[in-house]
């Protein structure tokens, strides 16, 4: 299995509540993988809206409260729980989610620098990972699977759980092809397409 970074964003743009609220939840039904655990959120993160921001700090009294962040109560597993970040970059600002492990106190504010980091890099600053992380977020369900009783013959038996997205939708040589062999070109579009529906 391929190791994380410590910190990664999860979704190129700003999520919707619903998008939002999909990404809390986003590893429930990935084979291999405990939900329960916390352990695959951990690290994760992405941006949000001023007005969710708000929705969720006003839902339940925060675990803890700084300025420009605070923690939830509720832990999502373990000691992982959603920390809720305001953060002025380039003189605006802007919000941001994130699953942190409290087992490390300093998590909260060693997200907030990554996101920084993350933020004030190139314009094009998603590490390979991060944008196929991105694309399998916002592709609806019925254009992504993992295989799972995957004929021998179909040369799909060994892929087997891999994560595997529609290429080329709409066309009439659409097909299904692993998440992790999309080429850099393929990407672009995936990430260039949401762009121009948010424009």
């Amino acid at each position: 299995m391929t190791a994380h970074p410590p910190f990664r964003k999860v979704l190129d743009g700003v999520a919707t509540r619903e998008q939002m609220f999909q990404l809390f939840s986003r590893h429930k039904d990935t084979p291999g993988i405990d939900p329960n655990s916390g352990t695959p959120y951990s690290g994760e993160w992405f941006e949000i809206t001023a007005s969710e921001y708000h929705f969720m700090l006003g839902l339940l009294p925060p675990l803890f409260m700084r300025t420009g962040m605070f923690g939830m109560s509720e832990y999502k597993a373990g000691n992982v729980t959603s920390v809720f970040f305001a953060i002025r970059i380039r003189r605006r600002e802007r919000w941001f989610h994130g699953f942190c492990d409290l087992t490390d106190r300093q998590s909260p504010d060693k997200m907030r620098a990554a996101i920084i980091a993350h933020e004030t890099g190139a314009s094009d600053s998603m590490t390979r990972s991060e944008k196929l992380e991105a694309i399998w977020n916002i592709t609806p369900v019925e254009l992504k699977g993992t295989p799972r009783n995957a004929d021998p013959e179909t040369g799909w038996a060994e892929h087997r759980g891999k994560r595997t997205i529609l290429v080329n939708a709409g066309r009439h040589d659409a097909a299904f092809k692993l998440l992790d062999d999309l080429s850099d070109l393929e990407i672009d579009e995936f990430l260039s397409k949401v762009r121009l529906r948010r424009s």
